[in-house]
C-alpha cells in the first residue's frame, strides 16, 4: 500500500527534530455549497533541522516515531535547495 504524501506549511520549528505543517483542503460544505478551506496541523520527523517557519514542504506518512509523530517531512516545495548567496557590495 503506497504511503500518504501531503504538502502543506511549517508553522513551528521550535521543538528538537520536530516541525509543525498545517496543510489546507479545500471542501464544499454539503448542504450550502460553499467551498470553505479545513486545515489541520501534522507533527513531522525533520532529522535534521534544517527546515523553518513559512517553508513550503512535502510530507510522508510512516511508522509511529513518537506519540505524536507518524510524519517525516521529504522536501520542499519549489524554490532552490540550499544555495548560499554571496554579497560583493
Amino acid at each position: 500500500m503506497p504511503k500518504r504524501v501531503l504538502t502543506g506549511t511549517v508553522v513551528s520549528d521550535k521543538t528538537d527534530k520536530t516541525v509543525v505543517v498545517k496543510v489546507e483542503r479545500k471542501v464544499k460544505h454539503p448542504l450550502y455549497g460553499k467551498i470553505i478551506r479545513l486545515s489541520k496541523k501534522y507533527h513531522a520527523h525533520d532529522e535534521e533541522n534544517t527546515f523553518k517557519a513559512g517553508e513550503v514542504v512535502r510530507i510522508e506518512e510512516t511508522r509511529p516515531i513518537s506519540k505524536l509523530k507518524t510524519w517525516k517531512v521529504l522536501d520542499r516545495v519549489g524554490g532552490t535547495p540550499d544555495i548560499a548567496v554571496q554579497d560583493n557590495a
